[in-house]
Parts: C-alpha cells; structure tokens; sequence
C-alpha cells in the first residue's frame, strides 16, 4: 500500500490503431469492410464515453495511437476531436508514442487541446497530474519512440521524481520477451517492479494483462481487434486509488465488432445435415456471446468421426463456409452480423494412425516414418523443408516456415498422413 491523500480515477488505454486498414479479408461485403473500417473510431467513441461516464481524473496512452508512422489525416483529426471532448471535462491526457506512430513519422501541423501532453523522446519526462478539484494527484512519467524500431531498454531510463503522493509510468513496451511481439524496448518484469513507481501503464502487447500488483504492471490491450489473432472483448483498463493507497480495477470492453473462434466437434456426427446443423448452432451461440455487436467467427473443427476424411477433401472446408454465409443472410440486414471468417479442419479419423503404423505393407512404413517426424523436432523440420523445397526460395516464405513451432509442423504432417491415407484406401477401393 502507499500513502495517498487525494482520492482519484484515471483511464489506461493503449494500441488504437485509429483508421486499421484490416489487410487480408477476401471474398467481404462492404457492409463488413465497412464497419471494420470505421470500428477503430467506434471504439475511440466508446473510450471518450467511459471517461465522461466515470469522471476521470485523467486518461493515460500507452502508444500506438495510429496504425502507421506517416498517420492518416482521418485519423488524425478525428482524435483531436476525441481530445477536445475529454479535456472539455476537465481531464488531463498523457500520450506516448510506440513502434507504429513514432515521432519520425509524417504528421500532420494539428493544435492538441490545453489538457494534453504528449511525452518526447529525447528523454523521460514527468509531468503533473491532478485531479478535478485541482488538488495534485500524481507524477506521470513517459517517453515516445523516435523511429520505429526501438532496441533499447527504456524503462531503466525512468527515474522517480519526489513530490507527488503516486508515481505512474507509462510506456510503450515489450516485457520478458513476448514472442508474439516485435521486441521494442525489451525490459525485464523485476526490473519494472523494482523502479519505485506505483503503476506502469503499458502498451505494445495486445492482449490485457496485469503482469503483477502492488507496484502494479499492467497492459490494457488494444480497444479493437484487427485479426483472427486478436478474439475477445477489447478495451480498457479504469483504475481508481483510493486514500489509503489501495487500487482498485475495472476492465471495460469497448471494441465495436468481435473477433471470435469457436470449436465444433465432429464426433458422433456421422451426416452433412447434422455438421451443418451443429455449425449453425455454434455461430448462433457467437452471435449472443457478441452481446450485438457484429462479429467475425473463424469455425475450428475438432474432435475424431466419420467425417473427417470428407472435410480433409480439397474445397470442402471453403464450400462450406460459402454456404454458411448465404444461410446466415447478408450483413446488411441486421447490426448484429455473424460473418464466418473461416474454418480450420483439426479433425482426426476414426482408425488411428498409431494402429495403422503397426500394419506391414507401404501404408503401414508410410505411417511409421511419418510419426516419427511428429515426435522429432529435427525430423518435422527436415521433412517439411524438404517438401516445401519450392516455397524455401522465397524469402518471405522461408521466414515464415522457420517461424513455425514443431507443434505446428507436427499438425501438419499428421494432416498430411491422415489425408495420404484416405487417398491411397480410396485408390485401393477403385
């Protein structure tokens, strides 16, 4: 606990990525590419509305306002309309700057409201802090990135300035090396924690995540996800100190369209009409997981059945999410919208490859060879490399494949055997 006598609420927020172009999505209506389009600025609403909502005190951005350095100008003005709203109510907001809207990019010659301070990079700044009757209520410290790529641990340049009853530290950051994250400004949880401040407000990772409490080290996610890899709510973190020290949080989910992955089993299923029955019933289930908001469901398949071999044939996974499409209706016929993203076949056949690695003949030495790359890590590797020889020569490519994890590979060859195996029972069979 810390010695606090003025009482006070302030927001963390980060990772806005106002005006996402959300690449990659084919085959999309333009009532979802629409709403993705806007769905940034929706949340940047819904962001203004809990700070009027809960009277903060003032409002911390953890970087990565914009989603590239040279900012749109829609992006742009539209935030320093949302600035305008929140300050207009006596709330003071802290900016930062990350790897996506470093201070190197082109912005464009805009006045930011009285209220709001965005922190420099030439080095750590602390700025006061107040709470709405006037009274001091914290130091806020910061630095932005200069460039995009920052390789420095910049948390060890924070120094804790006296005078000020709560120390908060904001700043754009990867801690402990996540591996799903570009590794900018790498620091280290203990060294965090042992800094002398109260909170670090982060930003950089897009999952929420209160990596300790008391000195408090949190990320609050981004407030919209982009992709199939960000599921979920989304939002941000309001954070009240009371005058005994003592911090209490509250996540509020504020993103405007949901990414959602939802498994179905095949098991037991032995007819189409029954799988399809089952799919329906599970988006129907995402649809009121969304609570009406509109959403993008990638369907994964799981489980063993007799369906396995018809899913592992060429297209049927594609046709059916044609056909989901078309018996969910057009999104703009309702807001609350379910668009099928995609579907991810992890089925399995009712005969087990271990069984059929037993049998002598070629399906049988086929099978054995291709388990024991699933069980070697150098073994996937080599087979794979092998296999994808062709695609090894383009770089982008190759990157990609090396990147994968053997658990990854492993799925692959035993997609790749299961799949070999129907074709050879069916050539047989013929």
């Amino acid at each position: 606990m810390i010695e606090v006598t003025v009482p006070f609420t302030f927001v963390h927020a980060a990772d806005l990525h106002l005006d996402s172009p959300f690449k990659g999505l084919t085959k999309v209506p333009d009532a979802v590419r629409d709403r993705l389009r806007e769905s940034t600025f929706s949340a940047l609403q819904g962001l203004c509305d809990i700070v009027k909502r809960e009277k903060a005190d003032f409002l911390v951005l953890a970087g990565d306002l914009f989603d590239a350095a040279d900012r749109s100008l829609r992006a742009q003005l539209r935030l320093q309309r949302a600035m305008e709203e929140i300050t207009s109510l006596g709330t003071q907001v802290f900016v930062v700057h990350g790897n996506h809207d470093p201070e190197s990019g082109r912005q464009a010659k805009l006045d930011w409201p009285q209220g709001v301070h965005e922190f420099g990079s030439a080095g750590v700044e602390c700025r006061p802090a107040y709470s709405r009757n006037g009274e001091l209520a914290a130091h806020v410290y910061g630095i932005s990135y200069p460039t995009p790529a920052v390789t420095d641990n910049l948390a060890l340049r924070f120094m804790k300035r006296e005078g000020a009853p709560f120390h908060l530290a904001l700043l754009h950051a990867n801690v402990d090396g996540d591996p799903s994250h570009d590794n900018y400004a790498p620091c280290k949880l203990d060294e965090l924690a042992s800094a002398g401040f109260h909170y670090w407000a982060l930003g950089h990772v897009h999952d929420r995540r209160i990596l300790r409490e008391y000195p408090h080290v949190v990320y609050s996610g981004n407030i919209q996800g982009r992709s199939i890899r960000e599921t979920g709510g989304k939002g941000v973190y309001v954070v009240s100190v009371s005058e005994s020290g003592s911090i209490d949080m509250s996540f509020r989910d504020i993103a405007d369209v949901l990414w959602q992955e939802t498994i179905v089993s095949i098991e037991g299923i032995d007819r189409e009409q029954d799988l399809k029955n089952r799919l329906l019933s599970a988006l129907d289930d995402s649809r009121k997981d969304a609570q009406g908001r509109p959403s993008l469901v990638r369907v994964r398949l799981e489980g063993r059945g007799v369906m396995h071999e018809r899913l592992l044939q060429p297209n049927v996974a594609e046709e059916w999410v044609e056909d989901l499409r078309e018996s969910l209706g057009a999104p703009e016929e309702t807001e609350a919208w379910v668009w099928p993203e995609s579907i991810v076949v992890r089925t399995g056949g009712l005969l087990r490859l271990e069984a059929i690695a037993e049998e002598e003949g070629f399906m049988g030495e086929l099978i054995r060879r291709g388990l024991s790359a699933v069980n070697r890590p150098d073994m996937s590797k080599e087979l794979l490399e092998e296999a994808m020889e062709a695609l090894h020569k383009q770089p982008r490519i190759r990157e990609w494949l090396d990147a994968r994890s053997h658990e990854e590979r492993a799925e692959w060859i035993r997609q790749a055997l299961e799949l070999s195996l129907s074709l050879l029972r069916d050539e047989e069979a013929g």
